[in-house]
């Protein structure tokens, strides 16, 4: 019996566990990511997720920071989220930001997302005067800004105002200048112009360029002091370490690069160098907190292990995307040809059909005059035939009196006249009748001659007519013809040709196992850029000489005055490293 009941008895098994969550909130340079975040997670999960969202395959360059009194801080990568020193309330807010730069931007970076968030923070930055950028690279950098921003420039679309709400120059540098925003926006529109073609991942492309060449760029800076107690500032970034005056974070007074040190090391505060030369002396210097030297040390394994993964062969993966990233590259490019093509067409077509659309304007005004002459000729033929019927009823109604008057005067000739003085007085009436008909032929022959001309008027104005309605159709077959050859010509072809990219004849290179040949390359792309970074030069000078004469010396900073002492003496950032 009881195993009768607990056959029939059913065990379901109990519902899983839904895994304890916590709110997050991710914060890029261009929009806002809310995650799920367990609580088991660890930095990787939560890096990993915002990575996949995002697309990003490069993600060796970027990290997730946050702050915890008032000092900046990284998540890592295998301890858990709640495992840090994060603030107790949610969401927990991190920032998705680039930790470690590119040494040479175009060699390194990519994916076009990559340049994407690199060109937002660096931009970021220069705006935020973090990175020092002179007046003249501000505008260079603004006018390439707007063309990944509004595509290319047209006169049409942007007019007079269109950036008068974008924030595009350091206050600094609109500060030290007597110059209007319209004065402005007119240097950077100049610049804007010149960029046509240049497609978005492009222009940020150029953007990076010339920011990768401003002294501040990609450096970390931290307070420390050496063993006699003199406050310096340490520089993190990606060719090495740099120790600095505090008064100037241009020009390093003393350089590390990576290669040449042998070991990195820190105990409680006190942070120490050691050159990979025995000869030179170990560098030591205290930083204001423990936190502080952890994340000095962070970065320079991080920065370290770039700058030697830079001279080694690119891995597979590396290969893969460089390769698919080509193949992208060229599909674009084809497919900004093809577009350009029929944009091109498309103009001319409406070129074209402006053009006929003009000149059937012209014709049907041409046809609507003629239509006029035309009508009036027809009122004019009219007014004529009347006044030629009526002149010609008057002239049968004056012939008809000069007859009858004629028919009396012979009827008193017959008359017989007895008496002399019948006689008289017959002859003198006679006499006396005798004007009116003659003046009565008179005025019937002028009014014939009058009914005569005002017939040839009549044919005359009937051939004006004639001639008239002939010019109205030679207009009129004309318009048709136009209209017909307009209806043909602005219809745009439908059978363009078109280019099909095949992805075999994209065959990526031969893997970059040879380390000389890599060299080599990067030597080529290196002059390559010399050669542009000359005529930009030449670009620069130029702005700067036009704008020199409305500045004004007293708003100068001490950063813009070591700026332009390092100009003078043509120094710029690589060969100050190089010496120091």
């Amino acid at each position: 019996m009881a195993g009768a009941i607990a056959s029939r008895m059913s065990f379901s098994s109990p519902p899983p566990q839904q895994p304890k969550t916590f709110t997050v909130r991710i914060a890029t340079m261009d929009a806002e990511i809310p995650p799920p975040c367990e609580v088991k997670w660890k930095g990787k999960d939560l890096f990993d997720l915002v990575c996949r969202t995002l697309g990003l395959r490069e993600t060796w360059f970027f990290g997730l920071q946050y702050t915890i009194k008032d000092t900046v801080a990284w998540l890592k990568m295998d301890k858990k989220v709640l495992d840090h020193d994060v603030p107790t309330e949610e969401p927990k807010t991190f920032h998705f930001l680039a930790k470690f730069y590119p040494e040479p931007p175009p060699q390194e970076l990519v994916q076009e997302i990559t340049q994407h968030l690199f060109f937002l923070q660096v931009g970021a930055q220069i705006l935020d005067e973090k990175i020092y950028c002179p007046p003249e690279a501000s505008v260079l950098l603004a006018s390439y800004a707007v063309q990944a921003k509004y595509g290319d420039y047209d006169p049409n679309v942007h007019k007079r105002g269109f950036l008068a709400q974008e924030e595009l120059l350091p206050k600094r540098v609109i500060n030290l200048y007597q110059m209007t925003p319209e004065m402005w926006e007119e240097r950077i529109t100049a610049w804007y112009a010149e960029h046509r073609g240049r497609a978005r991942d492009e222009a940020e492309m150029e953007y990076l360029k010339i920011a990768q060449d401003l002294e501040m760029y990609g450096v970390n800076y931290f307070a420390i002091r050496n063993k006699k107690g003199t406050e310096l500032l340490l520089g993190v970034d990606a060719l090495g370490l740099h120790i600095y005056d505090p008064d100037n974070r241009l020009t390093p007074k003393i350089s590390f690069p990576w290669n040449e040190i042998r070991n990195i090391s820190y105990s409680d505060k006190e942070f120490t160098i050691k050159p990979l030369d025995k000869k030179i002396d170990v560098f030591k210097f205290n930083s204001s907190k423990l936190r502080v030297n952890k994340l000095i040390l962070q970065l320079c394994i991080g920065n370290h292990d770039l700058f030697m993964r830079r001279r080694k062969a690119d891995s597979l993966e590396v290969q893969q995307m460089k390769a698919q990233a080509r193949e992208e590259k060229a599909r674009k490019q084809m497919e900004r040809q093809r577009l350009a093509r029929e944009k091109q067409m498309r103009e001319e077509a409406e070129r074209t059909r402006d053009e006929l659309e003009r000149r059937l304007m012209q014709l049907k005004e041409e046809a609507t005059m003629a239509n006029e002459a035309l009508m009036r000729s027809e009122e004019t033929a009219d007014l004529l035939a009347e006044k030629a019927q009526i002149t010609e009823e008057e002239a049968k109604l004056l012939a008809q009196k000069a007859a009858e008057a004629e028919q009396e005067m012979q009827r008193i000739k017959a008359t017989a006249i007895r008496t002399e003085e019948e006689k008289r007085l017959m002859e003198q009436k006679v006499l006396e009748a005798e004007p009116p008909p003659l003046k009565m032929a008179e005025e019937s022959e002028r009014r014939a001659k009058e009914a005569d001309q005002l017939k040839q008027d009549l044919q005359e104005a009937r051939e004006s007519e004639r001639r008239a309605k002939q010019k109205l159709l030679e207009i009129t077959s004309k318009s048709s013809y136009t209209q017909s050859m307009n209806s043909s010509t602005t219809a745009l072809p439908t059978d363009l040709p078109s280019f099909n990219l095949i992805s075999e004849s994209l065959s990526p290179p031969p893997q970059d196992t040879d380390m000389k040949r890599l060299s080599m390359e990067i030597e080529k792309e290196k002059v390559e850029y010399m050669e542009k970074s000359k005529h930009l030069q030449e670009q620069l000078n130029e702005l700067k000489t036009e704008i020199e004469a409305l500045k004004l010396k007293e708003r100068e900073t001490a950063l813009d005055i070591l700026h332009n002492e390092n100009a003078s003496r043509g120094n710029s950032k690589h060969n100050t490293i190089k010496k120091v």
